[in-house]
C-alpha cells in the first residue's frame, strides 16, 4: 500500500510539474482530383507544443486513376498474344505527412502553406475478356508534396475546406505478374526486347500528380 502511495504521489508531482497546452484538432473529408477522382480524410493538429510554429496533418486518400495501355501492358509483363477484348481499371491509395505554416494570404485569416511526404500504393488492374488474361501490375513509391490549403468558418466548428497544390513520386520498380522492373536496369523474369522505360511507358504509375480537393473540416 504505501509503495503505491508513493508511486501515485510522484505521478500527481509530475503532472502538476507539466504545463498544458491549448491543442487544436480537426478533421476533414474532401473530394476532388489526384490524378483522377480522388477522396481524401485528414486529421489535423496544431498548437500542441509551445513555441512550434508548424501544424501536423495526417491524411489517406484513394484515387482512380487511368492504369495505362492494356495492349502494351500485356507485352511487357504477359506476352505477345492479341486476342481478347480489353478492359481496365486503376487506383491508388496514398498516405500523406504534412507540416503546416499559416500565412496571410489575400485577406484568408486561415490559410497554410504545407509541404511533406508521400506513400502512394498504385494497382492497374488488366483483363482480356475471351483472352483467358487478367494480371495486376502494381507500384509501392516514396514521394513528397507541397501546396496551399484554406479553411472558411461555416459555423463556430465547421468550415468549408479548398485545397490545392502537387505530388511527385520519383521513379520506383514496376511489379506484374511474375515480372519486375527497376529503374536501375535490373528486371525479374523481363521479358525479351523490353525494360524498365517500356514498362514505364506502358503504365501510369503515378509520378508528378496535381492536387485539387474540396470538402469539409471540422474542429473540435
Amino acid at each position: 500500500m504505501r509503495r503505491r502511495m508513493v508511486v501515485a504521489g510522484m505521478a500527481l508531482m509530475l503532472a502538476l510539474s507539466v504545463k498544458t497546452y491549448a491543442t487544436d484538432f480537426s478533421t476533414s473529408v474532401l473530394a476532388g482530383y489526384n490524378g483522377g477522382l480522388s477522396f481524401k480524410a485528414t486529421a489535423n493538429l496544431n498548437h500542441f507544443a509551445q513555441g512550434f510554429p508548424l501544424g501536423v496533418e495526417f491524411g489517406i486518400g484513394h484515387s482512380r486513376m487511368d492504369p495505362g495501355r492494356p495492349a502494351d501492358a500485356r507485352k511487357v509483363f504477359i506476352n505477345d498474344a492479341t486476342n481478347g477484348t480489353p478492359d481496365e481499371t486503376g487506383w491508388a491509395w496514398d498516405f500523406r505527412l504534412d507540416f503546416l505554416y499559416q500565412v496571410r494570404l489575400m485577406g484568408m485569416q486561415n490559410a497554410h502553406v504545407f509541404v511533406g511526404v508521400r506513400r502512394s500504393y498504385f494497382t492497374g488492374h488488366f483483363s482480356f475478356v475471351g483472352g483467358n488474361e487478367i494480371f495486376d501490375i502494381t507500384t509501392s513509391l516514396w514521394g513528397w508534396g507541397a501546396g496551399l490549403k484554406a479553411i472558411f468558418p461555416m459555423g463556430s466548428r465547421v468550415g468549408f475546406t479548398l485545397a490545392a497544390g502537387f505530388d511527385h513520386y520519383p521513379a520506383g520498380t514496376i511489379d506484374g505478374h511474375d515480372t519486375s522492373y527497376s529503374p536501375n536496369g535490373e528486371s525479374v523474369n523481363g521479358r525479351d526486347g523490353y525494360d524498365y522505360n517500356s514498362a514505364d511507358e506502358a503504365i501510369n504509375q503515378p509520378k508528378f500528380e496535381g492536387v485539387l480537393m474540396a470538402g469539409i473540416t471540422i474542429s473540435f
